[in-house]
């Protein structure tokens, strides 16, 4: 019996000493261990860049035609070198534009401008394909009305419209308006595009389906200053000589 004991005691020793030596080896729980990952739990949300909007916000209307208030801010510009290579300093367009910077410090013409002939190519191209999903985001009513009723004129008619761009040459700011918080910017393009319209047989009744065109329009784009809505929408067009 106390050899039992004593072999007993030796073993109950040795497990003493083996758990204790775990113990200082694995560490032991604070309360402030953080329980295993899951792999479908929802991730936390990384810090917002700068140029990121809060809140969910949407940034980006179909086409970028930077001005709205949540754009990214731009560095201050010395008065004299404000609108270089866009308007001369103390033109109507000039005295337009600082119009719109009193209200929205962010407008960045150049930008504006980058927005607008993406907005030109993909109003261009949409009215051609008669799609007037992509129209009604871009234009305002009433110019929506115009470019729906010669849609459904020429699918009347059986007839398919074609335009592709070779490319677009130019993009002039020409006229600024702003009215209170109501502002408008006049732009010029001059483009290079080749434009079809085809019969039901498939032959071409308007156009050319292979020559390059030289196109000139000047387009008018309108949008209500500090507005949350950061939308610039084609409000008039106009072909010019």
């Amino acid at each position: 019996m106390q050899n039992f004991d004593m072999t007993t005691l030796v073993f109950l020793a040795l497990a003493v000493f083996v758990a204790w030596k775990l113990r200082s080896v694995l560490g032991q729980k604070t309360g402030h261990e953080k329980p295993p990952a899951d792999p479908f739990a929802r991730r936390e949300t990384p810090p917002l860049r700068p140029d990121q909007p809060a809140n969910g916000e949407r940034r980006d209307n179909v086409v970028r035609l930077p001005g709205a208030a949540n754009d990214a801010a731009a560095a201050p510009v010395a008065d004299a070198e404000r609108w270089k290579d866009i308007a001369a300093p103390g033109s109507a367009i000039a005295v337009g534009l600082d119009a719109i910077v009193r209200q929205e410090p962010r407008f960045e013409p150049q930008g504006f401008l980058v927005g607008a002939k993406s907005a030109y190519e993909t109003i261009v191209t949409a009215f051609a394909r008669g799609d007037r999903k992509t129209l009604k985001g871009l234009l305002a009513k009433e110019v929506y009305d115009g470019f729906e009723q010669a849609i459904a004129e020429r699918e009347k008619r059986g007839e398919k419209a074609e335009s592709n761009f070779v490319s677009i040459d130019k993009a002039e700011i020409v006229g600024v308006d702003v009215k209170g918080k109501a502002a408008q910017v006049t732009i010029a393009f001059v483009s290079q595009l080749i434009s079809a319209v085809r019969d039901a047989q498939g032959n071409v009744v308007d156009g050319s389906a292979d020559a390059v065109s030289e196109v000139n329009d000047v387009w008018t784009f309108a949008r209500q200053l500090g507005s949350r809505d950061p939308n610039w929408l084609l409000v008039a067009t106009e072909s010019a000589a």
